[in-house]
């Protein structure tokens, strides 16, 4: 798990370029030897499924990149606060999305990488926590984010996910990307207001997931 500060981005994604280069030359089944970076007819991706109290129905929705290498998910609605005068049930946020991602016929796909972003006001005293998980239906494979943040802080906050193992959506069929969501603080002996988010309005906030994509 990596957790970094916005204005060292680059440097970083330097990196994780090496170690991705590196993690998609061990895929969970044998490749196909035939490559190609992206099926070039249009794909579309859904949200087929959102539960939990940081995505009421209508507040997270899915854009895909006009590349075909991936999606964003941007959520419009999701806040974690504590502090004095703050309900207790505010101070976690979680959502469960169900991601449909159309995969042509005679493709496969795998999620190379994930980053998420948000913003944090975490004063002295308050912490913060990001938690991530995802895996395809039918699979046991998941992997995790676990990021936590100590006040004071307040900016913009981003994490990273590389997948150790690629693991590939079965050749002709059709599956959901389950992505699970949780964002929680702790005011503990801060005098203020602690809060977590991952709403678009508040800036270049959203979840970034690459693919990797084989002929089948």
């Amino acid at each position: 798990m990596t957790k970094n500060l916005v204005g060292a981005r680059n440097g970083i994604f330097a990196v994780l370029g090496t170690v991705l280069a590196l993690s998609l030359s061990a895929p969970a089944h044998a490749a196909p030897a035939e490559s190609t970076t992206a099926p070039e007819s249009e794909i579309t991706v859904e949200v087929v499924a959102a539960n939990g109290s940081g995505c009421a129905p209508g507040t997270a929705r899915v854009v895909p990149y006009p590349d075909n290498t991936g999606f964003r998910i941007r959520y419009h609605d999701f806040v974690a606060s504590a502090g004095r005068g703050v309900d207790v049930t505010d101070s976690r946020r979680n959502c469960q999305l169900g991601v449909l991602v159309n995969v042509p016929a005679g493709w496969t796909i795998a999620v190379a990488a994930a980053d998420y972003r948000g913003r944090a006001r975490i004063p002295t005293g308050a912490t913060g926590r990001q938690r991530t998980s995802y895996y395809w239906q039918g699979s046991s494979e998941t992997s995790r984010t676990d990021a936590t943040f100590t006040g004071p802080y307040n900016g913009f906050w981003g994490t990273s996910d590389i997948a150790p193992v690629l693991v590939y959506t079965p050749c002709g069929q059709q599956r959901v990307l389950n992505v699970n969501t949780e964002l929680r603080v702790d005011a503990g002996t801060a005098s203020s207001i602690a809060s977590m988010s991952m709403t678009t309005t508040e800036g270049d906030v959203d979840t970034l997931f690459n693919l990797k994509w084989e002929r089948c």
